[in-house]
């Protein structure tokens, strides 16, 4: 069974004159162990989608499916559990608490929720994204590109069955967005979760199993990317 599954799904705003179709018609589906990229320009949907899928918003038409339970169908209270026991997000905006160090962002996540990394896994985690000597670290002593890594490493502490990352890489360098890369791919295959990532970076797509192009509202499948390991 697909982890995320989008049938049917749209998305407007407005009516009359100003209606904007955000997202045309679509089927989509993302599997277990499914390293899937979405491209394409500002404006083109990606964001929609990606707010869709995660049930942040909901659909015009469609349905979204979470691990089989329709999302359109639960109220809203159910959908934000959903969210917290399933999703994965790593947005732009790195959604840290500014009066928390790194260290503390992930006990919060630990009231709130159980069956997150143990201990040795998240110090396991923190190397891999050289954030491990910044855990007594408050956000505003962070880069950009230190933010970006924490904001990442929170997504993965819950063990999400799904990740969804709008433009993860957006404030690093280049080695340090193909190592994050890497990583999501190395996590995606071991843990069996299914990783969306959202990009205008073309040269982050080489790990993808799929890659999505993403024009005007409408999405289409462009390959299928076989690496030999």
């Amino acid at each position: 069974m697909a982890i995320l599954e989008l049938k049917k799904v749209q998305k407007t705003f407005g009516s009359g004159r100003t209606k904007v179709e955000a997202m045309k018609e679509t089927d989509f589906e993302a599997e277990k162990g499914e390293l899937i990229a979405v491209i394409g320009p500002s404006g083109s949907g990606k964001s929609t989608f990606l707010t869709l899928a995660g049930g942040l918003q909901t659909p015009t038409e469609g349905e979204v499916r979470l691990n089989g339970t329709a999302l359109t169908d639960v109220k809203e209270k159910h959908r934000a559990t959903l969210r917290l026991k399933e999703v994965g997000f790593v947005l732009q905006a790195s959604n840290l608490v500014p009066y928390l160090n790194v260290g503390q962002q992930m006990q919060l996540l630990d009231k709130v929720k159980k069956g997150n990394m143990q201990k040795e896994e998240a110090e396991e985690l923190y190397q891999s994204l050289g954030i491990d000597h910044l855990i007594r670290n408050f956000p505003k002593d962070l880069s950009g590109g230190e933010k970006q890594r924490v904001a990442i490493a929170k997504a993965l502490y819950t063990n999400p069955s799904i990740i969804l990352a709008d433009e993860p890489t957006a404030s690093l360098d280049s080695d340090r967005a193909f190592e994050v890369m890497h990583m999501l791919k190395k996590i995606t295959k071991e843990r069996q979760t299914a990783t969306i990532v959202v990009t205008h970076d073309t040269r982050l797509i080489d790990d993808c199993d799929k890659v999505y192009q993403m024009t005007d509202g409408t999405m289409e499948l462009q390959e299928s990317a076989h690496h030999t390991l």
